[in-house]
């Protein structure tokens, strides 16, 4: 439970995530049909799930054997697809759409069930972000700058419905993208958010 008595699931947290990487891609046979893929927020998308699962982890292996994190390295690298994570980068294939959408609800199916397996879920998270551009270091990347994302969301209202979301016609998802491309300090970061947000 958070300190207000809301009760986490963090099952519930990456399924949700899930529904919203969905709405990345031109699924939708009625409207937007042939709107092209935004790869970095999509990105940002699978960055937001594994945060999740790695709180997910973490809780798991908190219940299971204390705070030995070495266990988490190594059910992590004991996942087959771990490896090909850890390689070079590969571009996106826009014409694997569907295959992509298919690991998407993988996952969503993964964590909505009554029976849950680690591995499983861990197999086709990798194996989603590595056909969506994804390796290790991009994701370690993103994931500091989405943190820094998320105190600043914190620090400007978030929780209490104030915050700006869109800055000038673009979601602050796609203003860190840009940010990442140049930084990855903290401090730099959330100072360039600063900047961005008092402009919006």
């Amino acid at each position: 439970y958070t300190k207000e008595g809301k009760l986490i699931s963090w099952r519930r947290c990456i399924y949700m995530e899930c529904a919203e990487l969905i709405d990345s891609f031109a699924w939708k046979h009625w409207k937007n049909i042939s709107s092209p893929t935004n790869w970095e927020n999509v990105r940002i998308e699978i960055v937001d799930i594994w945060h999740f699962i790695l709180s997910l982890l973490l809780e798991e292996y908190r219940d299971k054997n204390g705070k030995d994190f070495k266990a988490i390295a190594t059910e992590v690298n004991t996942v087959s697809v771990f490896q090909d994570f850890c390689k070079e980068e590969e571009h996106p294939n826009e014409s694997d759409i569907y295959g992509i959408l298919n690991d998407i609800e993988l996952i969503i199916h993964k964590c909505s069930g009554f029976g849950f397996n680690l591995g499983e879920l861990l197999s086709t998270y990798f194996t989603l972000a590595i056909k969506c551009g994804l390796n290790l270091e991009i994701l370690y990347k993103t994931y500091i700058g989405k943190n820094v994302l998320n105190i600043f969301r914190q620090n400007n209202g978030y929780k209490e419905g104030s915050y700006k979301k869109t800055w000038n016609g673009k979601e602050d998802n796609e203003v860190l993208a840009q940010i990442l491309e140049q930084e990855l300090d903290f401090d730099t970061i959330y100072k360039k958010l600063e900047e961005c947000y008092k402009k919006a």
